[in-house]
């Protein structure tokens, strides 16, 4: 009598278990947030941001990654010539460039 009424326990388990694809579904549905969340933003700025660097053009006012900020005089395929005051340039990689500003017309007031 034991053994009938736990082969019928043992049937009714595994009779009423979910499939097994089921048990993956938390893990796909967080891969998904991850994707939407956090990949896709992050790969959209980093488009536009290379799309700047490309679009740098003399004149431009620029930001690097150390914290200087001057305007563009010249610029080739990988480096930028950068004034970062009156008779001072540098030469900048131009994947360090942080951020590109459009030029100023208008003179600071304390210049």
């Amino acid at each position: 009598m034991h053994t009938s009424v736990l082969s019928l326990l043992a049937a009714a388990g595994t009779a009423g278990e979910p499939p097994i694809w089921l048990s993956y579904l938390p893990f796909v549905a967080m891969g998904l947030i991850f994707w939407f969340l956090i990949l896709r933003p992050q790969m959209k700025q980093q488009k536009e941001h290379r799309a700047k660097l490309s679009a740098i053009k003399k004149g431009d006012e620029v930001l690097t990654g150390g914290g200087l900020v001057g305007k563009v005089v010249r610029v080739d395929d990988h480096y930028a010539e950068i004034e970062i005051a009156q008779g001072v340039r540098v030469k900048a990689v131009k994947t360090t460039i942080a951020d590109v500003n459009p030029p100023v017309a208008a003179k600071p007031a304390n210049d």
